[in-house]
């Protein structure tokens, strides 16, 4: 292995510079004369010792050369940096700090290795243990700054729109759908935007690891898509963010009222907060309810009976928009098709609910 034998090639240089250089005083101690190649031949003779020597120690060097290196190469290389530069600004202070130190007689130099070692071990610890920290920062820093400059491009490039232009929609309406088939018919004009902030809900939405929720969220993505290339509408995305909200609807009402722009949503609680701080909304549920057939007692219905009902003898059809339809008597026509009379018509806040009865029962009485 070339570790080993790195290992007893130093052991033998390290023996052939020792004995180059204290050999003579040894054989002058024991009082032997050599011959005038003294200093080669101790320094063979330095180096061979030495190699016989590194033979007991070289097994345990090279088990924990072999597990240093399984530790550096499966350390990250996070951690790894975060170590090396902590050790290396600890030994820089240690530097500047100890030469007053080693001036200290027969302790100083101890006190100065001591105190170097003590500091690159801090410089290391600290580092090491505050990396997500440290290494956090410059990412963040950097990110703020691209955002600051695409906001401040945005700001220049793009015109601002006219008050009641922009129509700001929330992942609540991206995700439903009706968004795409509304503006497809022209009903909805002016500049669509999606800010970014609605836009990362979505994703991270998409990326759930729930089934629902991330079926859902690409749906929308694949609404945003239709909407932005088959669609003939202005589609903005709007790079801004709130830093100081943590909400996404509170983001969405305080960006509607920097563009004196109008909320499209579907959520009954941004609905509210938006009526709240003044600002307009254009509610995709309110439209769907107000394009519903207006149905008077006493006009004549054909749907299919596809339940029975709460009471006895009742039976429950939907018109084509979802509306119920309680049909008194209708439950022995279940999954067949029914001509019926309307009876009476219920206004609820979960929607609207029409009785009616049977036309040939009607025409028997």
């Amino acid at each position: 292995m070339l570790v080993r034998k790195l290992i007893q090639l130093f052991f033998f240089i390290i023996g052939l510079a020792l004995g180059g250089a204290y050999g003579d005083r040894v054989f002058a101690l024991i009082h032997v004369h050599i011959f005038p190649w003294e200093s080669v031949a101790t320094a063979v003779l330095g180096g061979v010792i030495a190699l016989f020597l590194g033979t007991f120690v070289v097994d345990p060097l090279v088990n924990w050369f072999r597990w240093l290196e399984d530790r550096l190469i499966h350390t990250p290389l996070v951690d790894l940096l975060s170590g090396v530069i902590g050790l290396v600004i600890g030994l820089v202070i240690a530097y500047v700090v100890t030469p007053a130190a080693g001036e200290i007689p027969v302790v100083g130099v101890f006190i100065q290795f001591f105190v170097s070692i003590v500091l690159g071990y801090l410089g290391f610890r600290i580092f090491f243990s505050r990396r997500e920290e440290i290494f956090s920062l410059l990412p963040s820093l950097l990110a703020k700054s691209s955002r600051d400059r695409d906001k401040a491009a945005a700001r220049t490039a793009a015109p601002a729109p006219r008050a009641g232009e922009a129509k700001l929609l929330d992942t609540s309406v991206i995700i439903d759908g009706r968004i795409a088939d509304i503006v497809q018919t022209g009903f909805l004009d002016g500049i669509l935007i999606i800010p970014s902030f609605v836009l990362e809900e979505l994703q991270h939405i998409a990326d759930s690891s729930d089934v629902l929720k991330r079926n859902r969220g690409r749906r929308g993505l694949d609404i945003l898509n239709r909407v932005q290339k088959e669609l003939k509408v202005k589609v903005q995305v709007l790079e801004i963010d709130f830093e100081e909200l943590s909400e996404v609807d509170s983001k969405l009402v305080k960006l509607a009222k920097q563009l004196n722009g109008k909320v499209v949503t579907n959520d009954f609680n941004l609905n509210k907060v938006c009526e709240l701080q003044g600002v307009d909304v254009l509610n995709i549920n309110d439209l769907a309810n107000a394009v519903k057939p207006v149905v008077l007692p006493g006009e004549e219905i054909a749907v299919q009976v596809i339940k029975d009902g709460k009471e006895y003898g009742q039976g429950i059809g939907y018109l084509d928009d979802g509306t119920m339809i309680v049909i008194e008597g209708g439950r022995e026509f279940i999954g067949h098709r029914l001509d019926v009379l309307v009876t009476s018509v219920l206004q609820t806040s979960a929607g609207r609910m029409i009785f009616a009865k049977p036309k040939m029962l009607e025409k028997a009485l």
